[in-house]
């Protein structure tokens, strides 16, 4: 029998079980949350693809014109032919776009299993239709009421003749025929026409208010003779006490037979809104990746002896941002931003500790140990894939608290998406090409609709959007997304870089995730472990090999980093570039950084050169660390300064009595008892050399510091404590887990064995068999056989080699239906091959609860 010749569908599972293996691939990649976990037939699968929760999943991911087609098969007969979905979608005048555009729509809907049937029968699956339909509570997208069946479903039988009278029908001998006559008129033209013409114009007013929608109206007990007009004539119609609405057809005979007031077939066009040279904006990008490099650095090592506390409830306090906004000299905005990269790129943690503190991770020393471009390259890849979203640090939560950076409830799992989407749609621009942000913003919103609107439910798991946020979530996530990837150097004035569009393919194979199987396909998925492991692998290196290419052209538009700086008369040092780390380490200890920028400028201090002699550097070391790296000899204040620190550096050694001072000069020490400002200390003379304390160490070193002393702290021993600071590290800790919208799109190696699993279940449950000579079994029901009879029959279909029906309990109480062909009986258990499982195994008998014979045909 020919396809054309075969029987319409009568159910979404025959619609399904008349495609092709590429066909049904093509809606488990639109729709993965099919296969999660795998149906065990096709009957199975057209249910899981009915339920409201897949559906509007669906609906969600449709674009304008392709949901647009879907609210007009709401509202349109069920079924409905595909010339009066045309007529719906472009109107007694169709635009030559709406008309190319439709069959493509169309085709989408089915292959995405909204609709089924052929064009003479479109039939629009029913939890979509009753999602998209319009009621009083509900009103329709198109803002299209309810039919006149529907409408006078409730009224009484005479009342409808009055209305069959007042429109100018003939009487009827039952309402039914009396509401058909109404639709009747109702859908002629030209009748509508005539007795439009005979409405007084206020009465037309009032159609006109509401032919656009909402088509729901406030009437009172005594109408107003416009209304009264219009309610005699059935052309508005009581739904309830003091309320009318305008019948479906009415209003589409006002519409010129439109369902939507503007119809959108061509997405919005993302054009130039300036062109930049390409090589201004891959300078301009590698400039701001360069900044983003240092700026994440310079927050790590702010928090390099350990960072801000954790909050009780998780995250950092508003005062810590604020603080680290100050200390990177950004606005608290962007400080979150930094904060949260960092973070998802698992580079700072908490620490776990009592005083449980954010610090840098054993990671972050293995990061900065690479190159630069490799450095960027990890962080703008985590960036690109992270669900956690910076931008909503400030809002509100469901219980009004507060949401803070590093905080829970910050993730968002549709970022990820919009993301990738902007920089697609950016990276189609000819090179240089930066868009004004307003009509990407309206390119997502065509792309999709329903998420622009606020109705996207939360990823399982995920805490649904704070308060406060509006309901155009995508468009806000755009907006963070190019300003985010100005601030980290994907984009360069507005425009993708070279390296940026490289970066672009570390995420365009989407990662497979396990899903559980039902019993009927758990053996055909027998692999699936070791496939799903395959595809994650495959996954991570293509996004390894994007990130890799992405650095590889960043990498000669960075600076290399200098081995020199020079040293000025004015104590300062300026280093034109980028500093190798050795140098950069010990220049930020010797020196403080006094400004930043192209060239960063450090200056000496008394303070500064101290903090490098307690780190155990002597003055005849410092001196020769700046000769070794100064283009300019080494200016005579700052070796001045060096040894004036140096030599009074030490002279005073402070240890734990409580504390005490000792030196060897009783002049020096004379000199401290009597100043004044040594009153707090109090202080005691114990010997010639040694001076008493009642504070303890640390307070005596920094009051002695404070009177403009430099003493150097001592041991229990005597030797000379070196104060350098020891990094803090939190234990090895992972990066946060991107929230996941939705089960992820299976690769193809998993839809071919999802597919044959659905394929061989659905024999089992449908190839014909012999009637038993008991009762027939209901559908469903496993074949019940004595012991003997199936050992009886199992036997024999080794002779004949004849395939048979079974019905099977696993080892955990499941039971399944299976076609098997039995090749060997022996030891109670049967071998056969399992055409459900697609290969030979196994069973045994007392696990079969009854077998029958399939049917000849």
């Amino acid at each position: 029998m020919s396809p054309e010749d075969a029987p319409a569908p009568r159910s979404l599972a025959e619609a399904l079980r008349g495609r092709d293996d590429a066909s049904l691939a093509a809606l488990l990649r639109h729709r993965p949350d099919l296969i999660t976990p795998v149906p065990t037939d096709l009957t199975q699968l057209a249910t899981r693809a009915g339920t409201r929760a897949s559906v509007v999943r669906a609906l969600e991911r449709l674009d304008r014109f392709a949901l647009q087609t879907a609210e007009a098969l709401a509202v349109a007969g069920d079924p409905a032919s595909y010339d009066e979905l045309l007529g719906l979608m472009a109107g007694d005048k169709p635009d030559r776009a709406v008309v190319e555009a439709l069959p493509g729509a169309v085709a989408a809907l089915r292959e995405q299993a909204l609709v089924w049937g052929a064009d003479d029968r479109l039939r629009l699956v029913r939890t979509a239709r009753e999602l998209l339909a319009p009621s009083p509570q509900h009103p329709s997208p198109t803002g299209l009421g309810p039919s006149v069946r529907e409408a006078t479903a409730g009224m009484s039988p005479g009342r409808i003749q009055e209305i069959v009278a007042a429109a100018g029908l003939p009487s009827t001998h039952d309402s039914v025929s009396a509401v058909a006559a109404l639709s009747s008129l109702f859908s002629d033209r030209r009748r509508m026409k005539a007795l439009l013409a005979k409405a007084p114009a206020d009465s037309l007013d009032v159609l006109d208010r509401l032919v656009w929608g909402p088509p729901y109206g406030q009437v009172t007990a005594d109408p107003a003779p416009r209304l009264r007009w219009l309610l005699d004539r059935a052309l508005l119609l009581p739904t309830s006490p003091g309320t009318v609405v305008l019948p479906r057809e009415v209003a589409l005979h006002l519409r010129a037979g439109r369902a939507h007031r503007a119809v959108e077939p061509v997405p919005p066009a993302v054009e130039p809104a300036v062109v930049h040279r390409p090589q201004v904006v891959d300078a301009t990008a590698a400039g701001q990746a360069y900044t983003a490099l240092t700026t994440v650095e310079e927050l790590l090592k702010d928090w390099d002896e350990g960072g801000p506390t954790v909050l009780r409830a998780g995250g950092l306090s508003v005062r810590d941002l604020k603080r680290t906004a100050v200390a990177l000299d950004v606005s608290e905005p962007v400080a979150a931003f930094w904060v949260e990269l960092a973070y998802a790129a698992g580079l700072i943690a908490s620490d776990g500790e009592a005083d449980e503190r954010y610090a840098a991770t054993p990671e972050y020393d293995e990061w900065r140990e690479r190159p630069a471009a490799e450095r960027w390259a990890r962080l703008a890849r985590v960036w690109l894939s992270a669900t956690r979203t910076s931008g909503v640090v400030g809002g509100r939560d469901l219980k009004d608290r507060a949401l803070s950076a590093l905080g829970p409830g910050l993730d968002r799992s549709a970022a990820p998406e919009v993301r990738r989407r902007v920089l697609t749609l950016l990276a189609r621009l000819p090179e240089g090409g930066a868009p004004d942000a307003e009509t990407v913003l309206a390119r997502l919103r065509w792309e999709r609709p329903l998420r622009n609107q606020g109705v996207s439910q939360p990823a399982q798991g995920q805490p649904h959007p704070p308060r406060g946020e509006d309901d155009d979530l995508r468009s806000r996530l755009a907006r963070w997304t190019l300003s985010e990837a100005e601030l980290l150097g994907v984009t360069g004035r507005g425009a993708l870089s070279a390296h940026g569009r490289a970066l672009l393919g570390a995420d365009a194979e989407p990662e497979a995730g396990a899903g559980g199987t039902t019993v009927g396909a758990a053996a055909a998925l027998s692999p699936t472990t070791t496939v799903l492991g395959k595809a994650v692998a495959a996954s991570v290196a293509d996004a390894e090999a994007a990130a890799a290419d992405a650095a590889r052209l960043l990498a000669p538009l960075l600076p290399e980093p200098l081995d020199h700086v020079l040293l000025q008369a004015d104590l300062t040092a300026v280093a034109p570039g980028p500093l190798h780390r050795p140098l950069a380490d010990t220049l930020g200890v010797l020196a403080d950084v006094e400004s930043k920028g192209g060239a960063t400028v450090y200056r000496f201090t008394p303070a500064s050169v101290r903090r490098a002699l307690d780190s155990g550097q002597t003055a005849s070391d410092l001196h020769a660390f700046l000769t070794a790296h100064s283009r300019t000899p080494v200016p005579q204040p700052l070796a001045y300064l060096i040894d004036d620190v140096a030599r009074r550096h030490g002279h005073l050694r402070v240890g734990a009595a409580s504390a005490y001072v000792r030196c060897d000069d009783d002049a020096l020490l004379n000199e401290i008892l009597a100043d004044k400002r040594a009153a707090t200390l109090r202080l005691r003379r114990l010997a010639p050399t040694v001076i008493a304390a009642q504070a303890d160490p640390a307070t005596l070193l920094e009051g002695l510091r404070a009177m403009g002393y430099a003493p150097a702290a001592e041991s229990a021993e005597g030797d000379v404590v070196i104060t350098r600071a020891l990094a803090h590290r939190t234990p090895p800790r992972t990066a946060p887990v991107p929230v996941p919208d939705g089960p992820p799109v299976p690769d193809a190696t998993l839809l071919a064995a999802a597919i044959r699993a659905i394929r061989a279940g659905d024999l089992a449950s449908t190839a014909p068999r012999k009637a038993p000579d008991a009762a027939p079994l209901a559908p469903g029901e496993l074949p019940r056989t004595g012991p003997a009879e199936t050992l009886a029959t199992m036997q024999a279909a080794v002779l004949t080699g004849e395939a048979l029906w079974i019905g099977y309990v696993n080892a955990e109480g499941a039971a399944s239906q299976r076609v098997i062909a039995p090749v060997r009986v022996e030891g109670g258990f049967v071998t056969a091959y399992d055409h459900t499982a697609d290969e030979v195994r196994t069973y045994p008998l007392h696990r079969i609860t009854g077998v029958a014979e399939l049917a000849d045909d």
